[in-house]
């Protein structure tokens, strides 16, 4: 009897090494965001007087101000210099999240690398 073609016995070897390069990328992903995540951002506001850091998973680990910033009579100003500092330290966790997505979407075949 004649054999025929498709699939004998399981995978293909092509297809198995397709398999095991996506896992290792998503591996690779898994591992490269959780760094980013640990990773922690700092900005400052108002020529240094405020200072903001936040991890790459956006939570705010401090919130430094110089003593010379507190002005009672200007409390607003206080608070516009922190929250320029908090959403600086926040833009910046935005792009090193987009470049990281960047990364990936290159290896994993969004834009190149598997064939799918």
């Amino acid at each position: 009897m004649a054999k025929r073609g498709g699939f004998q016995g399981g995978m293909p070897g092509n297809m198995n090494n397709l398999m095991k390069q996506a896992q290792r990328m998503q591996r690779q992903m898994e591992e490269k965001q959780k760094d980013l995540e640990e990773k922690e951002f700092t900005a400052k506001a108002g020529g240094g007087a405020v200072e903001a850091t936040v991890t790459g998973s956006k939570v705010v680990t401090k919130i430094k101000i110089d003593p010379d910033a507190v002005d009672p009579d200007d409390v607003e100003m206080l608070e516009d210099m922190v929250l320029a500092a908090v959403n600086e330290a926040m833009h910046q966790a935005d792009e090193a999240s987009s470049e990281l997505m960047s990364q990936i979407s290159g290896l994993t075949g969004f834009g190149g690398g598997l064939p799918f």
